[in-house]
């Protein structure tokens, strides 16, 4: 996913055709939403145009080339019946019995495969597309309020083209016991088709819950995935958040994620990424109240010849504020892993409390790794730390096990599990950590050797 350079037509070519499927949002009956979202659409697929895709002469995208999306002639998912059932999901669903759960396919709501159930008073979860051709009043103020269009090409790409999606409201002081799952399905039954998933999450003050988004692809061919979530957390509220991505092997996924937090609120976002051929993953957070908590956690599988960018800005606004960014990865075959990590601490932000890890294991020698980790400080009392560690599995350890009597490939397989397992062990929900747990035994080599010693 390194080749391939980007021209003027390309990006006006494809321009064109979202462009097209801009005009087709706007005449149809729903006219894309409430009337004040159409004027914000036509502006970021403008802004989109003026951008065009990113290339790697751009900073921010310097190691990730994406001439693969913007030559790839995606075409925006038409209506798709679901043609998949709950069985065919049971092998990656990952939600605990008794969560409220929607299902999106290629890009729509499937209510034959959602299951939101009785909702506590104060909860409210539906779709997108329902909101939008509703008076929805919590909308407004915070849809593309957070997500910056204006320098992302994607999110100005996915603010103008998106259809469906989440939007939860938790209301103020209500605790929300049952984990609420969104489940992102690309059939990948056609080649190039693309799809723009959105998701608002508002957290009221005093609130909690816990949220789990999923990206899931079932088929072998080429897709374009273009998700955006904002996340505000008002004051006190607490939020477990986490992001699976699990494309297929033809998915092309650029996520980003925003969060906001006001003064007290806490919020721990996990990101683990196993699957998709390219993989952008960009989460931007403000801590914008005094005595705000952050907690970052990632952990991503890159074999084969699979491309995974994660690239991190904590944004210190006021005073107070702790944060905390733990990524690990594994890169094997020919994966290519980039983590970019910049904490920011604005002038104001004295007291701040920061400090980011980044860990990656080599398994092969043509696997490649870059990582960046950046500090901003602007304040001048205040502890920020980072550190980044690259290397490969500790030979006196595999020494260890090997002098115990395991064979070399299952004492390879355990120490680099071991790595992995410290990421995966901080995720909360039960169903969730067994189901990666799972997953991880069967993509490491030699992983079933494993399986029933740890």
């Amino acid at each position: 996913m390194t080749s391939g350079t980007l021209t003027t037509m390309d990006v006006e070519d494809t321009a064109q055709t979202y462009y097209a499927r801009l005009q087709q949002i706007e005449a149809s009956d729903s006219g894309g939403g409430q009337a004040w979202f159409m004027p914000i659409r036509k502006a970021a697929m403008a802004r989109f145009s003026e951008l065009g895709f990113p290339t790697t002469r751009d900073e921010e995208w310097r190691f990730t080339n994406v001439s693969v999306i913007a030559n790839g002639a995606f075409v925006p998912a038409a209506r798709i019946d679901a043609a998949i059932d709950t069985k065919q999901l049971d092998p990656v669903t990952v939600c605990a019995p008794g969560a409220h759960r929607l299902v999106f396919v290629d890009g729509r709501l499937c209510e034959k495969l959602s299951a939101i159930g009785s909702l506590p008073g104060g909860l409210t979860i539906r779709s997108l597309k329902g909101a939008l051709a509703s008076d929805d009043p919590v909308l407004e103020p915070h849809l593309a309020h957070h997500a910056n269009y204006a320098d992302h090409a994607f999110v100005a790409l996915n603010t103008a083209l998106m259809e469906d999606g989440t939007v939860i409201h938790v209301g103020k002081g209500r605790v929300v016991e049952q984990p609420i799952h969104l489940f992102y399905v690309s059939t990948a039954a056609e080649p190039a088709v693309a799809t723009f998933p959105r998701t608002l999450i508002i957290l009221e003050p005093g609130s909690q819950a816990t949220i789990v988004e999923t990206y899931v692809g079932l088929g072998d061919a080429t897709y374009f995935t273009n998700a955006v979530t904002e996340i505000i957390v008002r004051e006190n509220a607490v939020l477990d958040h986490y992001r699976i991505g699990s494309e297929g092997d033809g998915g092309l996924h650029i996520g980003s994620l925003y969060i906001h937090q006001s003064r007290s609120s806490n919020i721990s976002s996990n990101s683990v990424t196993l699957g998709g051929a390219l993989v952008r993953n960009d989460v931007h957070t403000v801590l914008d109240g005094e005595g705000c908590e952050c907690t970052l956690n990632g952990f991503y599988l890159a074999d084969g010849t699979r491309h995974i960018d994660n690239h991190l800005i904590v944004d210190h606004a006021k005073p107070h504020g702790d944060s905390r960014e733990f990524y690990k990865g594994v890169l094997d075959g020919k994966g290519k892993g980039i983590f970019s990590g910049r904490i920011i601490v604005r002038k104001d932000a004295q007291k701040t409390d920061a400090k980011q890890t980044n860990k990656t294991l080599l398994l092969s020698n043509d696997a490649q790794v870059e990582s960046r980790p950046q500090l901003e400080i602007l304040a001048d009392d205040v502890k920020c730390t980072h550190g980044a560690t690259i290397g490969q599995v500790n030979h006196e350890a595999l020494f260890y096990l090997r002098s115990r009597g395991m064979s070399e490939q299952s004492a390879h397989s355990m120490l680099v599990y071991a790595f992995a397992r410290e990421i995966i062990e901080k995720i909360r929900v039960e169903s969730l950590r067994t189901r990666l747990n799972d997953t991880l035994f069967d993509r490491l080599p030699h992983g079933d050797s494993i399986r029933g010693l740890v």
